[in-house]
């Protein structure tokens, strides 16, 4: 994840900080059962007590979860604070707080006598056994939040060079097709041939211009008409293109380099087998936050269009490379109907998705 330039130490984003959001509901029902768990263990474990008592265990779980929701709602509140902080700066000052709290509250019931009166001396083990028990625990619990943290970091920066391994793969893929279409054309039409190697230029000074793996869906649209037009120049009047996108928003992220491969595979396989050409039909939708982008190009049952091993390495690319930014929930699939060859896909995403959060 970027980070801005500072002196000194850089503090971490909110985002990149070990210290999960604890007023979040998964977080929060996750300590109240780790807290449930210790009560258990600290009842069961009382000596010289040969009956389950049920009457302590609920005055123990009480006074444990009180202490645990204060904690979590104190945390929660300081996070942007203790995000400015070094870790161990930041980890010292939560366990503090937290062993501030249990002794504040062991005060409040030792005062109303919750747990029934104590002698002096057993006033102050109470008070130290409460402390200890609390920095023990807080300690693990924020040890086990570093390392999540560490290996949530370590799982996206795999992700992130596996992602930019896929997108270097396709790039030249790109360039080496583009190159072919306007060798073809230099014989036919010079004039025409050089026009369409300044629009190539264009074309991938502006693929290289945008780093990262996602871009806006406008961006990705522009390029891939970009790419038409050098293809038109070769195609002329065989090809036909038909545009249903008005209803995507420019913002929504997309993997760069994604429509153009698939409208590369329509017209290797829909337009330039065929001698009167044909349509080809771009459809993108986004409802209830999933989009879905459908490439159909026209299909003859009876001719020889089997995928070339450069095609299906495109699509392959392309299908990691959406598994592997949104998860399970992307897909891509090929079907052929009423004489038409379709390329879909659909992935959940939201409008405005940071790529830093993505990958």
């Amino acid at each position: 994840m970027p980070r801005s330039p500072a002196q000194g130490r850089t503090a971490a984003p909110d985002d990149d900080f070990f210290l999960p959001e604890l007023c979040q509901p998964e977080a929060l029902l996750g300590l109240v059962l780790l807290a449930e768990l210790l009560v258990l263990v600290l009842v069961l474990a009382e000596p010289l007590v040969p009956d389950f008592n049920w009457i302590r265990l609920a005055l123990t779980s009480l006074f444990v979860q009180w202490i645990v929701l204060l904690s979590a709602a104190l945390l929660c509140r300081l996070r942007p604070f203790l995000a400015r902080l070094s870790p161990a700066t930041a980890g010292i000052a939560c366990s503090l707080l937290v062993v501030g709290l249990t002794l504040a509250c062991t005060a409040v019931a030792d005062y109303y006598e919750l747990g029934g009166p104590l002698p002096r001396a057993g006033e102050v083990n109470l008070y130290l056994r409460h402390g200890l028990i609390s920095l023990i625990m807080s300690t693990l619990v924020l040890r086990y939040f570093y390392l999540q943290s560490q290996w949530r970091r370590q799982q996206q920066a795999e992700l992130k060079a596996r992602i930019e391994s896929l997108q270097a793969r396709i790039r030249p893929h790109f360039l080496f097709n583009s190159l072919n279409s306007i060798a073809s054309l230099v014989a036919i039409d010079p004039v025409k041939a050089e026009q369409a190697v300044l629009d190539l230029s264009d074309l991938f000074r502006a693929s290289l211009a945008k780093p990262g793996t996602l871009v806006r869906w406008s961006d990705e649209l522009e390029l891939a008409r970009r790419y038409l037009s050098i293809e038109q120049y070769r195609l002329g009047e065989r090809l036909q293109l038909e545009w249903q996108v008005d209803d995507v928003p420019d913002d929504l992220p997309i993997p760069q380099l994604t429509l153009q491969p698939l409208l590369e595979n329509a017209l290797i396989y829909g337009i330039q087998p065929r001698i009167e050409g044909g349509l080809v039909r771009v459809e993108a939708e986004y409802q209830d936050g999933v989009f879905l982008l459908r490439v159909s190009n026209p299909f003859d049952e009876g001719a020889e269009n089997r995928p070339s091993r450069g095609t299906h390495q495109a699509l392959t690319n392309i299908d990691a490379r959406l598994t592997a930014l949104f998860g399970p929930g992307a897909s891509l699939s090929v079907e052929r109907r009423d004489g038409r060859h379709f390329t879909c896909l659909r992935y959940p995403c939201a409008r405005l998705t940071q790529e830093a959060r993505a990958i």
